[in-house]
Parts: structure tokens; sequence; C-alpha cells
């Protein structure tokens, strides 16, 4: 960027370089009935996500994100019991083992639902399950969670309250 740019009315010269886009950060408010509608859902036992800087990024920047948010039911295993939580991901390219998910047509990311193919328990579940997952992949909420939560952190969180483990990631 170049050209007549200032600064607080002082002229900058030379080149400018962008720095990294980020998402529009949204508060917390936005967050809660995502993360109560979940809550409130006796099926659900506890979900989770990883949060944390990468300490290398193939050389792009290295910014905090929030990701691979996951939902363990009654019928999955215990969180402290589980080695890679990955597999309780609620994503269009696969299904969670015990919520379900739609049979999708279409290429990425152009994929939609086939109406009527859903696999599961419970379609209203697997929705609000999905609502919440998009909204932290989103990267709309990394500042309040950066702020509440810290970063290189796995987040759990069950009825009973919320444990906050560091985490170790490449």
């Amino acid at each position: 960027m170049s050209g007549h740019v200032n600064f607080l009315g002082i002229p900058v010269e030379g080149r400018i370089t962008p720095g990294h886009q980020r998402v529009k950060q949204r508060p917390l408010s936005d967050l809660e009935p995502l993360l109560r509608a979940v809550l409130d859902d006796s099926s659900i036992k506890a979900f989770g996500w990883m949060q944390y800087t990468p300490y290398f990024n193939d050389g792009d920047p290295c910014v905090f994100e929030v990701c691979s948010p996951w939902f363990l039911t009654v019928d999955d295993p215990d969180p402290d019991d589980i080695e890679d939580p990955y597999e309780y991901e609620v994503h269009a390219r696969k299904g969670h083992p015990s919520i379900g998910a739609w049979k999708y047509s279409g290429n990425w990311p152009n994929r939609v639902p086939i109406p009527g193919s859903f696999v599961g328990p419970d379609v209203d579940r697997f929705e609000r399950v999905k609502a919440l997952a998009d909204a932290l992949d989103s990267c709309a909420f990394e500042d309040v969670l950066l702020e509440a939560f810290g970063d290189h952190a796995k987040v759990t969180i069950r009825s009973s309250g919320i444990t906050v483990d560091f985490y170790s990631h490449d």
C-alpha cells in the first residue's frame, strides 16, 4: 500500500505490507445461546476444543486459532479415556459416531445436504451441535476464548464445570 497515507495526521511514506486479515470478532454473548443449547442436552456428556498459536505454519503467520470442536454423548467414552478427540468432531466430510450426519451432494465448498438423508438418532441435536461447532470454527470468537482459557489449551466443558489442560501441539 502506498500513496497519501497518514497516521494521526502525520504523513507516512514507504511501502506498507498488509497484515493477516482477521475475522470480525463477536462478543461472548453471541456464543452463549449456542453453548447453552448443547449444555442443556442431557445426552451430551462433554464437548470441547483445542486453542493455540501454532509454533510453525509453513511460512504463513502463526496466528492464534480455536479448532477441532468435539462432542461426546452418553454413548461415547469419557473424555479422559479418548486419545484422539478428532474422531468425535462434527464435519460435513464424515459423520459423528453417536450424533450422526447428513449425506451431502456436490464438491467442497459447495456441498449441500441431501434432503431426508440424515443418518443418526436426532437431527435437532445434530443441528445444535453443528451450529456450535461452526461458530467455534468461524474464528469470530477467538479473542473472548483466548481471554477466557488462554493459549495452548484443551478446553473440556461438562454441565458440572470446565476443565482447561495444557495442549501440546506441533
